[in-house]
């Protein structure tokens, strides 16, 4: 989709797809339970915890962080991480939101259509 053609959907629907896009990788959401489970996390850490490379997981913590996702910061070189709970309540209202409302369109007794 041309960037031009985004502005023509609601905010909501941006930030949503925003949101999902930077959680649609498996490593992602993994990489977001680890520095959750462990409330603060060294990126050492997580490269130990999950099959990756380090530059691979370095990646996917930018994708978070520029969504906002996570915080962090670089110290030598250790980069120590936590997740930004009010950000995830973000996200969390906004997903709310849209399965709310696509569930207003859902008529009683009807599972699938097909």
């Amino acid at each position: 989709m041309a960037l031009n053609k985004k502005a023509e959907f609601s905010e909501d629907t941006r930030v949503l797809a925003e949101f999902s896009k930077a959680l649609a990788h498996p490593a992602r959401l993994a990489i977001l339970q680890t520095i959750a489970e462990r409330n603060e996390c060294i990126c050492g850490e997580i490269v130990d915890v999950l099959p990756l490379a380090q530059a691979t997981v370095s990646q996917h913590l930018r994708e978070l962080k520029e969504i906002g996702l996570i915080q962090g910061e670089i110290e030598g070189k250790k980069s120590c991480y936590c997740v930004r709970w009010a950000r995830l309540q973000e996200l969390e209202t906004a997903l709310l939101s849209f399965l709310e409302n696509l569930k207003r369109y859902k008529k009683p007794l009807v599972e699938d259509c097909c």
